[in-house]
């Protein structure tokens, strides 16, 4: 049986993401990828390696890795830049009131 959209039930009954930050790692992919940092197939490989290794890990998680390791294949940024803004989110994260956007330093709210 098919959903008005014509996936299978099964499918449509259940979220594509589960959790915000899985949405916002597939745009990321998304919007490096149409700014031409890199190949959609390069994307498919990477994720596919880190599927291999640790194929009972969160899917997401994978993909959220492969990204990461393109942006520093491809020099859009290093490993440490990576983690210190995520270090940076975390704590802007801890001191923002729930409902306001999280800002980090040097960005400004609109």
């Amino acid at each position: 049986m098919n959903d008005p959209a014509g996936l299978p039930l099964e499918h449509a009954e259940r979220p594509t993401f589960t959790e915000p930050w899985q949405a916002t790692a597939f745009a990321l992919a998304v919007q490096l990828h149409a700014g031409g940092a890199f190949a959609w197939p390069e994307l498919a490989a990477e994720l596919g390696t880190r599927i291999a290794i640790d194929p009972g890990g969160e899917y997401y998680e994978h993909w959220l890795a492969a990204v990461e390791a393109l942006v520093v294949r491809h020099g859009i940024a290093t490993g440490a830049e990576i983690d210190d803004t995520t270090e940076a989110w975390h704590a802007a994260a801890a001191q923002t009131p729930h409902g306001r956007p999280i800002l980090l330093h040097g960005t400004r709210e609109r």
